[in-house]
């Protein structure tokens, strides 16, 4: 393993997915985003952490509400809402079209429809109001976990599932993953699920019931890519990224609600 190269890596999977500048040297070359998936999870956590960071600093000023939407915002400017991009266009797409083709053609369309307009509302509603909902410290670190589990997750279609487009913005990434390479991933996110300091000798079975839902939405969300349009698309990647995040807060806030 070369470590220049894995640092390279690391800052090509930063500047795909965020607006954060990286250094000149690293340069680009979009054959090293495939290899750089498996960063991605760990980008995930930095901008949880991030989300982190302003939620608590906010929280000294702000209610709580407050303190969530405006640790949303800096997600949202950070990331260009890129997952939430996938999130509308693939709603848009397979509540508007039944055929393969025209699920395709309407998911590359770049404007926004009801279907994808309703389910942005819904899923940053979901957000803030889950969030907002929890005690300050769990929701911080759960705003980590999300991101960064959610991340290890999605990109699990990468080692199972065909890419469906000829091209794409995503088909430099959109190559086969390796095993090894999701596992790596999975250590860069994962074990965010069974943060220490959720409440003693009950983490890990909060963990292990997180990763047990993620392992079931993944399952199901992989066979209706498939029966819908055969494999994936990067738009589908960034659905099923909103979809686990949210999943994960709802279980956390479910966990002590009931």
């Amino acid at each position: 393993m070369n470590p220049l190269a894995e640092l390279r890596y690391f800052f090509t999977a930063l500047g795909y997915f965020t607006r954060v500048p990286v250094p000149r040297w690293v340069g680009f070359d979009p054959a090293w985003l495939n290899a750089a998936a498996r960063y991605f999870p760990l980008v995930g956590a930095l901008i949880g952490a991030l989300a982190a960071l302003v939620y608590v600093a906010a929280l000294h000023v702000f209610p709580a509400g407050v303190a969530v939407l405006l640790s949303m915002a800096v997600t949202l400017l950070a990331t260009g809402a890129f997952h939430e991009d996938g999130l509308a266009d693939c709603c848009d797409a397979f509540g508007g079209a039944y055929q393969r083709e025209d699920v395709l053609r309407i998911m590359h369309d770049s404007r926004i429809g009801a279907f994808g307009a309703i389910a942005l509302v819904v899923a940053l509603a979901l957000k803030w109001q889950t969030l907002a909902a929890l005690p300050p410290a769990r929701a911080a670190l759960l705003m980590i976990a999300g991101h960064a589990a959610s991340r290890a997750a999605a990109i699990s279609y990468l080692v199972t599932l065909d890419y469906v487009r000829a091209e794409g913005k995503a088909k430099p990434v959109a190559q086969r993953m390796s095993v090894g390479a999701w596992l790596c991933a999975c250590v860069f996110g994962l074990p965010w699920l069974f943060w220490p300091t959720w409440q003693g000798a009950a983490d890990w079975r909060l963990g292990a019931t997180m990763l047990a839902v993620l392992a079931v939405l993944r399952f199901a969300l992989g066979r209706y890519f498939v029966r819908r349009i055969g494999g994936y698309t990067g738009d589908c990647l960034g659905f099923a990224q909103q979809v686990f995040e949210i999943a994960l807060y709802l279980v956390g806030l479910a966990w002590i609600s009931y």
